[in-house]
């Protein structure tokens, strides 16, 4: 008997591809026995009768395991809601890379009759909250599973800004911003940026300077507990934007304060058994592999 009775599917709009392998995961999870509840766009884009719908909010507390079929973008997406609710995620890989979501498309049934009966590894990934200060009143927020970017927007001049860490100066900076990263994020923006790559398993936040006008700048890795606040200066033409995993943007004034820190829930992960990390970058990344 599956150890998830009700699982929620999600997935990403504008794409052939998804609405085959979410007619394929639907017609295989009935097949099963499983109650299946689709998100409200998910319905749409296999058009099924309103009975088994309901919105992103909701689906996190009506199942007990959520598929999202998509890209990473789509996981982050997911992510960000029901990271507030205790429901496990699988994905189903129909983007590029596949870092969160790892089971491929021609896999689908046999990964996921794998996870129904129980064989599967899971893991927990926290995220970041992002709260802005102006004038000492909060006036926005905002969340990300992959990273925090403070940058400089469309302009092309440098922003200022200074980073505290548990209250304490760390330093001021002439740059084109600063990536304030999850180990989940590590392999994402960060990774371009020239950052570390975090074990997923680490309770770590790094920050990397975007472009600095430094020479002796770089990336800097801390507890995840801490307390991260960057204070904005002065910038010339432009607006400096906040940004959460590319996808939630919050415009930024001189003298904003942004407050960052570990959000208090966290999101759990399923992946298949015999799931490696390390397997993972050597394929998605063009690491060498083993010697013969």
């Amino acid at each position: 008997m599956s150890r998830f009775s009700t699982i929620g599917l999600i997935g990403r709009p504008g794409s052939t591809q998804v609405v085959d392998s979410l007619n394929i995961l639907y017609h295989f999870l009935l097949a099963k026995g499983i109650s299946v509840f689709l998100e409200t766009e998910t319905a749409a884009l296999l058009e099924r009768t309103p009975e088994s719908t309901c919105d992103r909010d909701s689906l996190g507390k009506r199942c007990d395991l959520v598929i999202v079929v998509g890209g990473d973008g789509s996981m982050l997406g997911a992510a960000r809601t029901l990271c507030n609710d205790t429901v496990p995620v699988l994905g189903i890989n129909r983007g590029n890379l596949g870092f969160l979501t790892d089971i491929l498309p021609d896999e689908v049934e046999q990964k996921v009759a794998q996870v129904l009966a129980g064989e599967y590894v899971r893991e927990e990934r926290f995220l970041l909250d992002a709260f802005i200060f102006r004038d000492g009143k909060l006036i926005d927020k905002a969340d990300a599973m992959n990273e925090v970017v403070i940058h400089r927007g469309t302009s092309l001049r440098m922003i200022e800004f200074a980073l505290e860490i548990n209250q304490q100066f760390v330093y001021s900076q002439h740059s084109d911003g600063l990536i304030v990263s999850t180990p989940t994020g590590s392999t994402a923006y960060s990774l371009s940026g020239g950052g570390p790559i975090l074990h997923p398993a680490l309770d770590a936040v790094s920050l990397v300077p975007m472009f600095p006008h430094t020479l002796t700048s770089r990336p800097l890795v801390v507890g995840g507990g801490s307390m991260i606040k960057v204070t904005m200066g002065d910038y010339q033409g432009g607006q400096p934007q906040l940004s959460c995993d590319g996808q939630t943007h919050i415009g930024l004034h001189e003298g904003d304060e942004i407050h960052i820190t570990k959000k208090p829930h966290t999101l759990s992960l399923i992946h298949p058994c015999h799931h490696d990390f390390y397997e993972t970058c050597r394929t998605k990344l063009g690491w060498g592999s083993r010697l013969s």
